[in-house]
């Protein structure tokens, strides 16, 4: 059975081509509302085990991921894992890809898709990018690859960190810097990718032009963005019922009793079919949060098998 390793998995396809991925499983007719959800272990330690499994037209597939917090002070990555593709209607195994190199790559294409619908169009815009690890730089290019960036400014807890991911930036174009969460108020997009389990800015900042994607968890008591810029946001999700079970970023609120179940707007599945549309004037931020399917992982894994090909 092949393997793609992160090193053959690296250019494969662009960030652009796998949001491209994610869509057309979204017009096949996929329903991600029936995508089995994610099946978490406790590890002594510290650390979970999630498994993530997948079926669509000519293939299935699942996730085995771990995310040890710990690792960072080994010197290794949060997340590791593995995938295994397989052939539909037969089962047949017919790869193993890098887990943490797909969900690198994956990501940032759900988001660069939301993006393609949600974030303002036709002018160069100013992005705040809160993080510094690889989610932070896979949706720096991502966003590259679906809308002109006038300037970046990093937020990070890690100073250096912060630095380097200014420079790589630079390096692509926009001009790049660090700078503080106030600066929220002055973004036209704003990018959450943290393992933050608390609100990361004041959401009363951001203006009513704006569009806010937070990435960063899949638990319901954690969260990147606060109550008082959901309860005023237009909030999109992957699927009503995962972002009900597991997006602390709208469950704190509603626990809290600032919003209700019907608070979310619409799905990317809603964007993507034309079902509804966030362009025109804005009256209030534009707020995706993801929380990461299987369906996701499946649709681009699917990609770059057939870009392999192996």
């Amino acid at each position: 059975m092949p393997q793609l390793s992160a090193e053959a998995m690296a250019g494969l396809i662009t960030p652009a081509a796998a949001a491209d991925a994610l869509a057309a499983a979204l017009l096949g007719g996929l329903d991600p509302e029936s995508c089995p959800p994610r099946s978490a272990i406790a590890v002594p330690g510290g650390g979970e085990l999630l498994l993530m499994p997948a079926a669509s037209g000519a293939y299935a597939g699942v996730k085995i991921a771990g995310v040890a917090p710990g690792n960072a002070a080994r010197g290794l990555p949060r997340i590791t894992g593995s995938y295994l593709l397989l052939d539909g209607p037969t089962l047949r195994p017919l790869a193993l890809l890098d887990g943490a190199a797909l969900t690198t790559l994956r990501t940032p294409a759900v988001s660069a898709l939301a993006l393609r619908h949600l974030a303002p169009a036709g002018r160069p815009l100013r992005l705040v990018l809160f993080g510094s690890g690889p989610q932070a730089y896979g949706h720096l290019e991502a966003t590259l690859a679906v809308r002109e960036l006038a300037e970046v400014v990093v937020v990070a807890r890690d100073p250096g960190g912060a630095r380097r991911l200014a420079a790589h930036a630079r390096s692509l174009g926009p001009a790049a810097r660090t700078g503080t969460p106030k600066e929220v108020a002055d973004a036209d997009l704003v990018i959450c990718c943290t393992t933050a389990r608390e609100p990361l800015f004041d959401g009363r900042l951001v203006g009513p032009g704006a569009t806010v994607v937070a990435v960063g968890s899949h638990e319901p008591t954690a969260r990147e963005t606060d109550t008082a810029l959901v309860r005023r946001a237009a909030v999109y999700v992957e699927s009503r019922a995962a972002a009900l079970r597991e997006a602390g970023d709208l469950l704190v609120p509603k626990a809290e009793g600032a919003i209700g179940p019907g608070h979310i707007t619409g799905t990317l599945a809603d964007l993507v079919g034309g079902r509804m549309s966030a362009g025109g004037p804005r009256s209030c931020p534009q707020l995706f949060k993801s929380v990461g399917m299987a369906w996701e992982d499946l649709a681009v894994a699917v990609a770059l098998y057939e870009a392999a090909g192996v």
